[in-house]
């Protein structure tokens, strides 16, 4: 497939050999943070994923929402709170999650995809089976402390994912998962696109934050980490911030079954997801296998 490089993101010039070779390659991006409730940020992301859809790549989005779920449950006087980065999720909690994430920041984000055309199907973890969790904890001070329906994906089946991909459509999918008894769960946006890219065999991992990477010694320091190995990913983990700390521990697991690079960029800046896809061009933390798997 032809692409124009230079008339993407208007007029930046991207690496046509590297373009070359993300071609019919699936790219799993996760939307979150300051670019899901930004306007203009909003409309610049879904006009990027369907230009990485021209260019000849196969995107699939997977969404947060944190910000409208705390909304919603305050507004409805329940609880928001978190342990280790995990929304604890009460029976109460997760029926508010299923119908922020599926009915309204899905669909807004399907039809801002859709308004340059028929591109963007709009998809739930539980559909068709699609993912399988099982409850987990979080761990404070060394402890397991139980956050309620908060699941870790153990089976992806990416049948209809491939699905859809092979109809040249863009998948849109929000995080919440069967368990294997029928329970519903709250899954972390950032380890459910890991479990995705590792499951279709993605090229990349890109996930989308309010900051510019993973600072090297913060909140001493704003210097970004450029490149981390899985094994440095690993060593840090114990020691991040709790917001972090889920984007790094889904880059670790996608290296780690496969994926070739996982990256974790700035969503305050228009085209972050262009940019740091095609050319690399746009400020953010790389993960890459350990040297003895071969790196990205």
């Amino acid at each position: 497939m032809e692409t124009d490089v230079d008339a993407l993101a208007d007029g930046a010039a991207f690496d046509a050999a590297g373009l070359e070779q993300l071609q019919g390659r699936i790219v799993v991006i996760k939307f979150g943070g300051h670019a899901m409730v930004d306007e203009d940020l909003k409309r610049t992301f879904a006009r990027d994923v369907v230009d990485l859809w021209h260019a000849g790549l196969q995107p699939v989005v997977v969404h947060g929402g944190g910000p409208q779920i705390s909304a919603m449950l305050d507004l409805l006087d329940l609880e928001v709170r978190f342990e280790s980065g995990l929304r604890v999720t009460t029976p109460e909690v997760m029926d508010v999650v299923r119908m922020v994430l599926t009915g309204r920041v899905q669909r807004e984000l399907v039809g801002l995809i859709n308004a340059h055309g028929p591109f963007a199907v709009g998809m739930s973890g539980e559909d068709a089976h699609t993912m399988t969790a099982v409850r987990r904890a979080a761990w404070v001070d060394g402890e397991p402390v139980d956050i309620g329906l908060v699941g870790d994906i153990v089976d992806v089946n990416t049948d209809t994912i491939r699905a859809l991909l092979e109809q040249g459509r863009i998948p849109v999918v929000s995080p919440v998962a069967r368990g294997t008894g029928g329970e519903v769960y709250n899954i972390n946006a950032d380890l459910a696109a890991a479990a995705l890219a590792a499951a279709l065999d993605a090229e990349k991992l890109v996930m989308l934050t309010d900051v510019e990477g993973l600072y090297a010694n913060w909140p001493h320091s704003t210097e970004v980490i450029e490149w981390l190995t899985a094994e440095e990913v690993e060593k840090l983990l114990p020691e991040l911030a709790s917001g972090m700390l889920p984007k790094m521990e889904g880059c670790l697991r996608a290296v780690r079954a496969g994926v070739r690079s996982a990256h974790v960029l700035d969503g305050r800046v228009p085209h972050s997801v262009l940019r740091g896809v095609v050319s690399g061009g746009v400020s953010g933390t790389t993960v890459v296998p350990d040297l003895e798997e071969g790196t990205a």
